[in-house]
């Protein structure tokens, strides 16, 4: 699976048009459906801003062979787990420069 089609499985199972995900993540309608088109892809800064989104990693969106488990859509996550998230991310980041 790659990353078009986790981002549509994915904003489906949060049960968002492609407007709304637009919305949350600062984009328009028309780059989400360039995205799960696989006819462009979002920069590193925007894939990061995705992955908290969702609550999966970097490596989970982008890696092809990694088939992603259904997203929560538990919006009370406590802080912890929020900051916890954060740095996996962050460390994900810095060990794929």
């Amino acid at each position: 699976m790659n990353f078009s089609e986790k981002l549509t499985n994915l904003r489906k199972q949060k049960g968002l048009s492609q407007e709304e995900l637009g919305e949350k993540l600062s984009v328009t309608r028309q780059t989400i459906s360039k995205w799960e088109l696989g006819q462009t892809s979002p920069d590193m800064a925007k894939l990061t801003e995705i992955a908290a989104f969702f609550e999966v990693s970097v490596n989970d969106l982008t890696n092809e062979e990694k088939i992603i488990k259904e997203a929560t859509t538990n919006t009370n996550t406590s802080n912890a787990s929020s900051k916890t998230a954060l740095i996996i991310i962050v460390v994900m980041l810095v060990l794929a420069l």
